[in-house]
């Protein structure tokens, strides 16, 4: 569905994504993993066409600089880590937004399918008592929930997320980690998310790319990428026995 070729970004004379190549094909949830610095972040914005990169990027073959922006909505929906409202608008304004690639024109009204599709995510999301408050009143969680329902509201094929968790209370995070792995069932679907935490790039990865200082470390399936040699490698000190410390002290 989604190919990267030699993905390469620089600011200046600084490679922040060196040379990153890899695959994301129907079903799969793919985990860009790695420490602070990495390049993950950096990696997701190319490919949401948000920052200038060297290489290729394609949909199905097509490369996605030749993709109209409504084209790209339709396809692939894109929740960053920072996200951030300066106008009082609702939350079902806002997730109503994520209807805007099917418009027919600038003045056309919102069609029941458009009122149904926000319905639904609102619903994900556990935000259906909020739809009429104002995005200014609300918490950093329930802010990062409006807007992953504005993406699930845009109904694309890829979901590109970047830390989907973020600011999320705990019961959130196993909530909306399970709404996804239940939306990518359906067929013609896939995901790519950056995951800090470990044990959830674990638990509901099905393939993996780790990286480092901008390069790709090692790719493929979960298990065979976060192996303790390739963590440690990366993260410079014992990732197994630093989380099985953190565990035992629930046991």
């Amino acid at each position: 569905m989604l190919k990267a070729e030699h993905i390469t970004v620089r600011y200046g004379e600084h490679t922040v994504v060196d040379d990153v190549s890899f695959q994301l094909r129907e079903g799969q949830w793919l985990m860009l993993a790695g420490p602070n610095g990495a390049g993950k972040s950096t990696l997701i914005e190319a490919i949401a066409q948000g920052v200038p990169y060297a290489g290729r990027i394609e949909w199905e073959g097509q490369d996605l600089r030749s993709m109209k922006s409504a084209q790209l909505a339709r396809r692939i929906g894109v929740l960053s880590q920072k996200n951030a409202v300066g106008y009082a608008y609702s939350v079902e304004e806002v997730v109503g937004l994520g209807r805007y690639a099917y418009r027919q024109g600038f003045l056309s009204g919102r069609r029941g399918e458009d009122r149904d599709c926000v319905d639904q995510a609102l619903e994900m999301t556990g935000l259906q008592d909020l739809r009429r408050a104002s995005m200014l009143t609300l918490s950093g969680g329930e802010t990062q929930r409006a807007f992953l329902a504005q993406v699930f509201a845009q109904d694309p094929r890829v979901l590109i997320l970047d830390e989907p968790a973020n600011h999320l209370d705990l019961n959130y995070q196993q909530q909306i980690f399970s709404l996804i792995r239940d939306w990518l069932k359906r067929p013609g679907r896939a995901v790519l998310s950056v995951v800090h935490d470990l044990s959830l790039a674990r638990r509901y990865g099905t393939h993996a790319v780790l990286m480092d200082r901008g390069r790709c470390v090692a790719q493929g399936e979960t298990e065979a990428v976060m192996t303790p040699d390739n963590l440690n490698g990366v993260y410079g000190m014992d990732v197994a026995a630093w989380l099985g410390g953190l565990l035992s002290q629930w046991q």
